[in-house]
């Protein structure tokens, strides 16, 4: 398939995500199997070993500075890098073989990396759920998707958690070698092509510190106490004795959406918690304060891109459904 080997340089370091890279060098060695060609090294800052979040040692094939050029960089993550500054010779090895590079990927927390090495300006990216909102504020210009599985700008790629930089290996064997090598290879391996909806489907929609504003707070503290409640608009003003129009002003300001929108997410929380409890669709719509099924099913396709039954069916248990197969493939 390939005339020459495709070179996968995987940038490592002390604390990285072993999943982040043998995810992807899965796929890729998977994908051998059928005919291409790619050739992994294991690059480290100084070209020593690292040791994994799991205490497992990772030995490397060579120092950044000293590899050959890569088709394809992927920067893996680690827990430690949205809470500290990015250490210069970890952002340098990036640049340095950014710079050599067909192109360049990250996986879950490895856009920190991208980002500290300057490489994510001006860009459209993401990262884990949890730390989109950092990666947003310590890289300013970056336009960061916080729904994305996996994010492509130009020949700079960035995935979200963990897992993901399954997904994005795999858009990068299609991209290579096109869908049917890439289906055959998620087949192989059990994985989706693409899976249903975006990374917040494993998120907590609502998080952040408290309001700062006392009003505002006494509103939050009104709908999550008693989601079912009335909260329109007029009542929840009524209820701190403000405008309307003041009330939707101090939740743009402090929280970036509207009112209305805020007391959907916190219905659609309930709801999400009543569904893995066992309780049926429409039960979870009554009890969680949305008028109607139908609007409980509007909500979940817009924050999740699935039905709530199946949401259900998906995040209830870990046990096959009935259609499951055994045997893979």
């Amino acid at each position: 398939m390939a005339a020459r080997p495709h070179d996968v340089g995987v940038l490592v370091f002390d604390g990285m995500k072993l999943l982040d890279l043998s995810g992807p060098a899965e796929v890729f060695a998977e994908a051998n199997r059928y005919g291409a060609r790619y050739r992994l090294s294991i690059l480290s800052p100084d070209g020593a070993s690292v040791r994994s979040s799991i205490g497992m040692p990772v030995p490397a094939d060579t120092d950044a500075r000293s590899a050959a050029a890569c088709d394809t960089l992927v920067v893996v993550g680690g827990d430690a890098l949205p809470d500290a500054p990015i250490a210069p010779a970890l952002s340098g090895a990036a640049r340095a073989l950014a710079g050599r590079a067909g192109r360049v990927a990250s996986v879950c927390t490895g856009a920190f990396v991208l980002a500290a090495a300057g490489l994510l300006e001006g860009r459209r990216a993401t990262t884990h759920w949890q730390h989109t909102t950092t990666l947003a504020r310590r890289c300013p210009s970056t336009r960061v998707e916080p729904d994305a599985i996996f994010v492509k700008d130009g020949a700079t790629y960035t995935s979200a958690g963990v897992t993901a930089g399954i997904d994005l290996a795999l858009a990068l064997l299609e991209e290579d070698h096109g869908p049917d090598l890439a289906r055959k290879v998620a087949r192989s391996l059990v994985v989706h092509m693409q899976r249903a909806g975006g990374q917040s489907q494993f998120s907590a929609s609502l998080s952040g510190p408290a309001p700062r504003t006392p009003v505002l707070r006494q509103v939050l503290d009104a709908v999550q106490a008693e989601p079912t409640a009335d909260h329109s608009l007029e009542a929840l003003a009524a209820r701190v004795r403000v405008s309307a129009r003041h009330l939707t002003r101090l939740f743009r300001a402090e929280l970036d959406t509207t009112p209305g929108k805020y007391v959907e997410l916190i219905r659609f929380d309930m709801a999400k918690a009543l569904l893995d409890s066992g309780h049926s669709a429409t039960e979870a719509a009554a009890l969680s304060g949305f008028p109607s099924y139908e609007s409980l099913r509007r909500a979940f396709a817009r924050h999740l891109g699935l039905s709530p039954t199946r949401y259900r069916q998906r995040f209830a248990t870990t046990a096959p459904g009935p259609d499951a197969r055994p045997g893979g493939g």
